[in-house]
């Protein structure tokens, strides 16, 4: 007897390896599997303007970027009610900053970061984690981030499956506008919101599930199949290049199941972190270790495995910096590293 429902999640027809440029936008879930391949050295741009969870917030991010936006002091403002800090409406608080000045030249510097890393960029995972979506009442601007303002500031919304795919047809048209060769590869968070309640939370992500496969399967960038309907339903839909339509393979968006992994295979609560919402390091490893599958082949995961032994030797903690074996570890993990660099294309250990 099977006690185990798995995913199936074909191959990809791309492959990443140590000579891409992978670019990671969305909620924290985004952070953390991002993360996951910055610790084994890939290339990485993760959030520049920290975490976003809707497509909303996500594509006015996006678009500053691509319009190689200049930000200026009509885009941030002071917390007069707390730490009197300056902030922006499009970005996390981690961009935040005691001076007006030193706010907009983070804005700046993330924008001009980004610009230039996914213009080269290999491939783009957007991680949509909600489709509730804050606006300021005075103007309705979306807002990426609250900043613990007064919440009677802000309309809350619950955008309906075809705003949420307009906007995602937005991201998508952007990304396309800078990189025409970029793959895109869509998810959604497993994490669960449960602010929103848990029946709230069901629908946001139903809601952000089914604008992707909207996208997928209507958005002229991208080739049409019916495959693109198993999106919604849980399973990994790519759009393929087997159809007239498709001009070239750099024409698809893909999407990976990060949000049915964790809903069928890893549906215990062993998987969750102590506060039984945020996934546990073992839930986050595991996802890191389909998507590898999915989009590195087997020479890309040898060369990991090779990563990872010469890091868990180099992060190993020295009690004594000056003794005659320290000194001799250090010189044999230059020549390790230099050798490395040599056989691995792209590998970067410094």
């Amino acid at each position: 007897m099977n006690f185990f429902t798995k995913i199936d999640i074909p191959a990809a027809d791309f492959k990443i390896d140590y000579t891409s440029r992978l670019a990671f936008f969305g909620s924290c879930f985004a952070d953390n599997i991002s993360a996951l391949f910055a610790e084994r050295k890939f290339n990485v741009l993760a959030n520049p303007f920290g975490t976003v969870y809707n497509p909303v917030s996500l594509a006015s991010q996006i678009k500053a970027i691509a319009d190689g936006k200049v930000f200026g002091e009509e885009d941030v403002f002071q917390d007069t009610r707390c730490d009197r800090l300056w902030h922006c409406w499009d970005a996390h608080s981690s961009l935040s900053s005691t001076t007006k000045e030193e706010c907009i030249g983070k804005l700046n510097a993330a924008a001009t970061q980004a610009r230039d890393f996914l213009q080269k960029a290999n491939v783009i995972f957007i991680t949509l984690g909600s489709a509730f979506v804050y606006y300021l009442k005075d103007s309705g601007k979306p807002v990426a981030n609250c900043h613990r303002q007064d919440p009677s500031q802000f309309e809350r919304k619950l955008i309906s499956v075809d705003e949420a795919a307009e906007a995602i047809q937005r991201i998508v048209t952007l990304l396309r506008d800078m990189n025409r060769d970029a793959r895109i590869v869509f998810t959604v968070s497993p994490i669960r919101h449960l602010g929103d309640g848990a029946h709230g939370n069901n629908l946001s992500k139903a809601t952000v599930l089914l604008a992707i496969n909207k996208e997928i399967a209507t958005s002229p960038l991208a080739p049409r199949n019916d495959n693109a309907s198993r999106a919604s339903a849980g399973v990994y839909s790519r759009i393929c290049e087997t159809q007239q339509s498709c001009a070239s393979r750099n024409d698809t968006v893909d999407y990976f199941p990060s949000y049915e992994i964790v809903m069928d295979e890893l549906r215990d609560y062993r998987f969750y972190s102590d506060d039984m919402i945020h996934l546990s390091k073992t839930a986050e490893e595991y996802i890191f270790e389909r998507m590898v599958e999915t989009y590195c082949d087997s020479a890309t995961r040898e060369n990991m495995a090779k990563v990872e032994k010469f890091l868990k030797t180099a992060n190993h903690r020295i009690q004594d910096e000056n003794s005659p074996a320290t000194q001799e570890l250090k010189k044999k993990l230059a020549t390790q590293a230099t050798e490395l660099e040599k056989q691995i294309a792209g590998l970067k250990l410094g």
